[in-house]
């Protein structure tokens, strides 16, 4: 295209893919989302992370690579110099590019010169008691049923004199004030990687109080037999803790999380409203999508696995509006996608011709109301070998009291429960190859919950050995991509 738009890419961490009220969920207070869906943009309802956790999901959506291509598999193995990340790109072809919030995408000690103009880092500085990480004085006591909850609840003073100001609101609130002052000579792209509604679950008003409890959908149950499902799932269940939970309580905790969903999506319509301020909206490709999503309950969990490919975690909001020159026929679409289509999207949108070879494929056509099946299959990976021993991501704290140690510590083991696993789902199934447990499959139509594995059911025989067929043609289409540049001899 010889016009290039500019780009917003709001990226909230943590967001399930069912937590929107355009797609059905009468609980989700989520209205700027819908409104967009509803007059400019399509909103992706089957669309799949490549890593049900932070760093390899984002090492691959800005990539197009599927995390085993070089080895992104763990919180530690970041995209290094030369490798390609999509704001990199928009940055060598004349983009101004604004980076407001986390990281987990990029190696800290080299910077970010390369992958942005600006990283912002606010004047007014957040209270450090805002930081739910740090800040822990909503746990419980050691050994009790709330020490590794993540549940905080109502967090801030409604007697404040000042709003409950975060990171998060800082970055939005710099986004906000870089769209009114952007450039008038160069594209500008907005990358906005929040932290909400990553758990802790913990909200300030009026955003905890907007969840209507009664219509929070039914929450997945823990089984009552762990044999046939992942091992780290059945270790993390015991070491969290939260057997005697009454409904009551997980409520709560549902409508916290449903509650930060909200909060992000007014601060989605602070951006979007900035833009039509400055006068660039029409002009504007607006991306929204998460990196991976949440138990939030489910299975009575809370945050989730690196291994395990339930669709609470693997699918994800993805919403694109495109410029208003781009063909575009508002809407809900139920193609399967895959986050590996956003960078695909962006190089089309944009006329940049990679200089790499990637998996992802353009969601334009589709966007412009096209039919047809863009996927017949979407994947998602995870674990490592027992050898692996760079792959523990012993790095972080390894205290028994870390928020993190009822997953992490089957992590940092030699057991099964860090098998290195890839998924592979269809229309109606989803197998999971597991290198040192029992593999898993399952029929989305009957078992939407994912909570009967019929491996060994005869019946799917026939199923069990096409999907193997798929995971092994995915493979060797994706085992490698071999650089652009040649080498003499």
């Amino acid at each position: 295209m010889s016009r290039k738009p500019h780009i917003v890419l709001f990226n909230p961490d943590q967001w399930r893919g069912d937590v929107m009220g355009h797609l059905g969920n009468k609980a989700a207070v989520t209205p700027n989302l819908d409104r967009i869906v509803e007059t400019d943009a399509v909103s992706f309802s089957r669309a799949f992370c490549q890593n049900p956790v932070c760093t390899p999901s984002r090492c691959s959506f800005m990539s197009g690579w599927y995390p085993h291509v070089r080895g992104h598999r763990t919180m530690f193995h970041m995209m290094r110099p030369d490798e390609p990340v999509l704001l990199k790109t928009l940055k060598e072809n004349g983009y101004f590019v604004w980076w407001g919030g986390k990281n987990d995408l990029v190696p800290a000690e080299n910077g970010f010169e390369d992958y942005c103009d600006v990283k912002y880092i606010p004047e007014r500085k957040p209270d450090p008691r805002t930081n739910l990480h740090t800040s822990d004085d909503w746990r419980g006591l050691p050994g009790g049923d709330n020490y590794f909850s993540f549940f905080a609840g109502k967090i801030g003073n409604e007697h404040d004199e000042e709003p409950y100001y975060d990171s998060d609101w800082a970055n939005v609130l710099g986004a906000v004030e870089q769209i009114h002052n952007a450039p008038e000579d160069q594209p500008l792209c907005i990358y906005l990687p929040l932290g909400y509604p990553h758990p802790p679950y913990g909200v300030e008003e009026p955003f905890f109080g907007l969840i209507d409890r009664g219509k929070l959908p039914l929450r997945i149950p823990a089984p009552a037999d762990w044999s046939r499902k992942p091992s780290l799932l059945k270790g993390i269940s015991k070491s969290q803790g939260l057997q005697g939970w009454t409904e009551e309580r997980w409520t709560e905790l549902r409508a916290t999380y449903y509650g930060m969903c909200a909060r992000v999506d007014r601060q989605f319509g602070l951006v979007v409203e900035a833009l039509r301020e400055k006068g660039i909206y029409e002009d504007t490709a607006i991306f929204f999508f998460s990196d991976h999503g949440d138990f939030t309950g489910d299975y009575g969990l809370v945050e989730k696995t690196q291994n395990t490919f339930e669709d609470c975690l693997t699918r994800v909001p993805f919403i694109v509006k495109p410029p208003a020159w781009s063909a575009t026929k508002p809407g809900i679409r139920d193609a399967l996608v895959e986050l590996v289509d956003f960078p695909a999207t962006v190089e089309e949108l944009t006329g940049i011709a990679p200089k790499h070879s990637h998996y992802g494929r353009s969601l334009l056509p589709l966007i412009a109301g096209e039919t047809g099946v863009h996927r017949d299959a979407v994947f998602c990976e995870g674990g490592r070998l027992r050898e692996e021993n760079q792959c523990k991501e012993m790095e972080g704290p390894q205290s028994p009291d870390f928020l993190y140690y009822p997953r992490l510590k089957y992590q940092w083991g030699d057991g099964p429960e860090h098998t290195k696993a890839v998924m592979v789902r269809t229309d109606r199934y989803k197998y999971v190859y597991r290198l040192y447990e029992m593999d898993e499959l399952y029929d989305l139509m009957d078992d939407p919950g994912e909570t009967s594995n019929r491996i060994d059911d005869p019946e799917l025989e026939d199923v069990l050995k096409a999907l193997k067929h798929r995971l092994l043609t995915f493979y060797v289409e994706t085992c490698d991509a071999v650089p652009h540049e040649t080498n003499e001899r």
